[in-house]
């Protein structure tokens, strides 16, 4: 993990723990912060300016009182050794490591928290968004692309969030790759809190990151601007699944004014959790159905070049081929592929134990599997030549 930066240091502005302490002040936001910039040129001059200065600034009554009343209560060095114990980075505008396109949109955050580190790579990322209350469908499809972007070297971008949010970053990590979770929230709060492993390991392989200071804890209107964030750091928006006022469409609708691409993955039109998605569609968003596709639009087929979702090893004997045959891409219970495959239902379930070990089938709970992938022309017809002598 990165260390956290002192002033002057990696980049950061040698106002940086200025900047800290004022965004301690809830009043204080992006365009308030622009004020002060413009008005003092550094952020050290407005921390200690005085009641008539800050006016001058064109700060309002109310926010000059609040900046007054918190240089009483807050000391900026101590802030930064606050963020440096709990290992964390703030990030100013300035500063290189802020995420480029994050700077390109309007009210760009006035500074960024992230625990873990934003690598120059992670500027090839897109964001996977979508329902906490995926289907099947939704969740077999977030963890297929998700999977896809990440062995091709995208980063994942999502929120943490339950639902599609963790199946994208857990995806993510299992094929090796990098993801970064934005939070509504202070990052000395994991929410939800089942999630403190993942973020975790996220922050091992990539980053946890805010514009929310430490001690901030989540609300439900802290989450559009977080959305905002998303879009914003991601070269495009992936949306899953949602209904119509989900975060997911939230995300998308500011990925739109940011001028950043938005995929969709279509879905069932008896699915309530596809009416955002389809409505998207009806927008002009990307119906997409493999990473591939998310690729090749974002003319990202070079970054990396493999596409085989990390698959160890192909099936190796009769039984493997045969549960394979009685599997699609569609979810199927495990009585009826025992059913289909002719197998003892002893047999299929130790089998595809085996398969899921290979990477070529996922178990989606219910006891319903699905093939992780279709394959090539030439394993196929080694799948079917072996499925028929099989059979004979």
């Amino acid at each position: 993990m990165t260390a956290p930066s002192s002033p002057g240091q990696d980049g950061a502005p040698a106002d940086l723990a200025f900047r800290v302490a004022l965004h301690r002040i809830y009043r204080l936001g992006a365009m308030r912060f622009g004020l002060l910039e413009r008005y003092f040129g550094s952020l050290e001059e407005a921390w200690r300016a005085d009641s008539g200065s800050l006016s001058a600034a064109g700060l309002d009554a109310r926010t000059v009182n609040e900046v007054v009343r918190a240089r009483d209560e807050i000391d900026p060095d101590a802030e930064l050794e606050r963020l440096y114990l709990a290992g964390v980075t703030a990030l100013a505008p300035a500063d290189p490591r802020y995420p480029s396109r994050l700077g390109e949109i309007a009210d760009s955050p006035p500074l960024l928290y992230v625990r873990g580190a934003w690598l120059p790579e992670d500027e090839w990322g897109v964001a996977v968004v979508g329902t906490r209350r995926a289907t099947a469908y939704g969740r077999q499809a977030a963890g297929e692309l998700a999977r896809g972007l990440a062995v091709n070297s995208v980063t994942v971008v999502s929120g943490l969030a339950r639902g599609v949010d963790t199946i994208a970053h857990n995806a993510a990590l299992e094929a090796g790759g990098r993801t970064v979770a934005v939070l509504a929230n202070g990052l000395d709060t994991i929410y939800p809190p089942e999630n403190a492993r993942l973020s975790d390991q996220i922050a091992e392989h990539g980053a946890l990151m805010t514009d929310y200071p430490l001690g901030t804890k989540p609300r439900a209107d802290f989450f559009p601007r977080r959305n905002r964030i998303m879009s914003g750091i991601a070269l495009g928006t992936l949306v899953v699944e949602g209904d119509h006022d989900s975060g997911a469409m939230i995300t998308a609708k500011f990925a739109i004014e940011q001028g950043r691409e938005v995929f969709v993955v279509p879905g069932s039109i008896f699915s309530p959790q596809s009416r955002g998605p389809h409505a998207l569609l009806r927008d002009g968003a990307t119906p997409v159905a493999s990473a591939a596709e998310v690729l090749e639009a974002l003319n990202l087929t070079m970054v990396g070049t493999q596409m085989d979702f990390g698959r160890a090893m192909p099936p190796t004997d009769p039984d493997e081929m045969a549960l394979l045959a009685a599997l699609s891409r569609e979810p199927r219970h495990i009585d009826e592929v025992a059913r289909a495959s002719g197998l003892a239902p002893a047999t299929v379930s130790g089998t595809l134990a085996m398969l899921e070990l290979k990477g070529l089938v996922r178990d989606l709970g219910g006891m319903q599997y699905v093939r992780v992938r279709e394959d090539g022309a030439e394993y196929d017809a080694h799948l079917n030549t072996s499925v028929a002598g099989r059979a004979e």
